[in-house]
């Protein structure tokens, strides 16, 4: 009787864990960063940016859209917005939802490379969807002052170059640099001008048991005088659970400042 009361007990202990790990990957939230750079243009005032990685198989709320809606100046999507097996129509309703908060960018992950590129690219044709493979996109205020934000293709392609994707740039104005995954961080040099990356990749390890996993959990960390976001993500791949890597999706609010 005392061994079928433990056994009950570790049944259900495992079945509310199972439910918390569940709840954990299908979490809505927005994580907010208020960050400072010297070298960010006054005159943009403050310049809000949605950043989601990793959606993998996941269909975005609109609890998150309603979140942030009439917040954001523009959206980036730091890759896997997709993987093998997600049917193409869910891929698009996504983008629909995120262009809902404004101009949308992409760079590529590695799991986006699983489906049918080339349709992928029509979508993101067809929906203006600014896709950054090795180039920068430029923003000029009023009073002539710009920013770039960058976009390097995927590590596991060997095509990302972050030389190429500099090449319009100018050396002493703001820079954020995309790529899906922050290795790409081992490859940037100070003369390289990056103020701000943008990662994911990692799903801050998905699940860790007794603190343990592959990967340390998303963080935000100033190194090299850089600043370096690495996300949680949004989506699972796998199975759809987390253990102590919340998903997450954030929105950053950049304005001249010290560090």
């Amino acid at each position: 009787m005392d061994i079928f009361i433990v056994l009950l007990v570790g049944f259900l202990l495992g079945v509310c864990l199972l439910l918390f790990m569940y709840k954990e990957a299908f979490s809505n939230r927005v994580i907010y960063h208020h960050l400072t750079f010297t070298s960010f243009p006054k005159s943009f005032g403050k310049l809000n940016l949605f950043f989601i990685s990793d959606i993998h198989r996941r269909r975005i709320s609109g609890k998150i859209i309603e979140q942030v809606q009439g917040k954001v100046d523009l959206v980036i999507i730091g890759g896997d917005i997709t993987e093998k097996g997600v049917p193409m129509e869910r891929v698009k309703n996504n983008l629909l939802q995120l262009k809902k908060l404004g101009k949308v960018l992409f760079v590529w992950g590695n799991n986006d490379y699983e489906v049918d590129v080339p349709r992928l690219e029509s979508l993101f044709l067809s929906l203006e969807i600014e896709v950054l493979v090795n180039r920068s996109i430029s923003f000029e205020s009023r009073q002539g002052e710009r920013f770039f934000i960058l976009g390097v293709d995927d590590l596991s392609t060997n095509q990302a170059d972050i030389d190429q994707a500099l090449m319009k740039t100018d050396h002493n104005c703001f820079k954020i640099l995309v790529s899906h995954n922050p290795e790409i961080s081992r490859k940037l040099r100070s003369d390289h001008g990056i103020s701000l990356m943008l990662s994911g990749h990692t799903h801050g390890g998905q699940i860790h048991l007794l603190g343990f996993s592959p990967y340390e959990k998303g963080k935000l960390i100033t190194e090299h005088e850089r600043t370096i976001l690495i996300s949680n993500g949004y989506g699972t791949t796998g199975v759809p659970l987390r253990l102590g890597a919340k998903a997450e999706t954030h929105l950053l609010t950049i304005e001249h400042g010290r560090n």
